[in-house]
């Protein structure tokens, strides 16, 4: 199986620091929270702070590959299945062009 190097990146920065006793799936699933508020608050004027917004972008991306390694999953299969499932509720012939929730297609 294909490893990616961001993953591998990852790991081997949290085993550094002897980071991965903190690394609960409570802790991490907090700490996306918490940086998708960070992330929120780069557009909360307006315009948006780019640089800012890249950095907080990385660390919500970086937050999420951890708890999906905490918990064993692989994040391109979940994201897969998950588009799968969404594609199903949302036809293209029903959904194209329109924001309403699949139940009110």
């Amino acid at each position: 199986m294909y490893e990616h190097p961001t993953r591998e990146a990852l790991r081997e920065f949290v085993a550094e620091r002897d980071w991965a006793q903190f690394h609960t799936p409570e802790n991490l699933a907090k700490s996306i929270s918490i940086e998708a508020g960070e992330l929120l608050e780069c557009f909360q004027w307006g315009d948006a702070d780019l640089a800012s917004a890249r950095d907080e972008l990385a660390d919500v991306l970086t937050y999420c590959l951890l708890l999906a390694d905490r918990l064993g999953l692989d994040p391109d299969t979940i994201v897969t299945e998950k588009l799968a499932h969404t594609r199903a509720k949302y036809p293209i012939e029903k959904a194209r062009g329109r924001s309403e929730k699949y139940d009110r297609l």
